[in-house]
This record gives structure tokens, sequence and C-alpha cells, in this order.
């Protein structure tokens, strides 16, 4: 599905409202000047409100991005879309982008 590509300053949420960022973005490729996100980029987690175990199993640390863009690249790498799909560890939970640039579309 199309969607809009997902950049360094976009608001991206796991599953407990902790807040991800992208440790490695791509630094060449800008939409709306920022770099751009590929599906190789763990992500770090911060705030995650999940209780430490035996109350829960997490919060979460960190996670990455299993499904991205199928057409569109940086460096050779497929850049993430608003509805790619990620995995938090060690909760299993996924990550919700809530808010990215809005010009550029992918596939």
């Amino acid at each position: 599905m199309p969607g809009f590509l997902v950049h360094q300053g976009a608001v991206i949420l796991c599953m407990h409202a902790g807040q991800a960022q992208p440790l490695s973005p791509c630094p060449r490729v800008l939409v709306s000047s920022q770099p751009v996100v590929t599906l190789s980029s763990p992500f770090t987690i911060a705030g995650c409100a999940m209780p430490a175990p035996p109350a829960g199993n997490g919060p979460c640390v960190s996670a990455q991005y299993v499904s991205s863009a199928t057409r569109v690249l940086a460096l050779g790498q497929p850049v993430l879309l608003q509805d790619s799909q990620a995995m938090c560890l060690p909760t299993g939970t996924g990550l919700t982008v809530v808010s990215t640039q809005i010009r550029v579309r992918g596939m």
C-alpha cells in the first residue's frame, strides 16, 4: 500500500506510549529537510510504560521494522512508510507512526 515516507523527525510510539527514535537514518536522502529512515535502521525506545516482570514482559527497549516500501530505495535500502510494520523487543508489540511529513509518498 502507498504511504508517506518516514523521516527522522517523525513521531513514532510503541504500543505503550514510548518514544521511538531511529539510530541510523539515511543522511543523503532528505524529505522536508530531514533524512529518511530505511528498513535497516534499528530504533531505540524511551519512556515505555509496560511494567517489568512479573507484572509484564517489558518495557520496550528497541525495535526493528520488518516491512517497508517495495519500490522506493535510498542508497540501496528500502525506505520506511507510514504503514510499515515493526516489532519491539522484548515485548513483541509494534510501533505506530503518529505523524510524519506529508509531501512524499512511496509504494
